[in-house]
């Protein structure tokens, strides 16, 4: 297990980048596969973006594949999500997550152990 807590939510205009931000506890992180979440009200929560435990290796859902980029830094536990051109479908909670095994698309949220709070991310149009 490790402690996530994710910040850098807000309030948007379509078009508009933001970027999140999700600090870890612990000595371990680098092991850790990260993912990025979201989670539309009455919906289910989806896989958005993953990182490897390098940060080598990374994967995006189509609904963000080159609007997103994740990214790691290990000496400081912390991963990213820089979100460009959004849209009000990206409207969500977004939710930052530790695994311990990498499964790519196969990726589903019991796969992962740790989660943050969640932040939210709310786009006008």
């Amino acid at each position: 297990q490790v402690g996530l807590a994710e910040s850098g939510g807000g309030l948007v205009q379509a078009g508009d980048s933001l970027r999140l931000s999700c600090a870890a506890s612990g000595r371990t992180f680098s092991r850790y596969v990260m993912g990025w979440f979201r989670q539309a009200l009455g919906k289910e929560r989806e896989l958005a973006a993953l990182i490897s435990g390098s940060g080598i290796t990374t994967y995006y859902a189509d609904s963000v594949k080159g609007r997103f980029t994740i990214s790691r830094d290990n000496a400081k536990n912390t991963v990213y999500l820089q979100m460009g051109s959004l849209k009000p479908e990206d409207t969500a909670v977004y939710y930052c997550a530790a695994s311990t095994a990498w499964r790519g698309s196969y990726s589903t949220v019991t796969d992962f152990g740790s989660w943050g709070q969640g932040t939210q991310v709310t786009v006008s149009s």
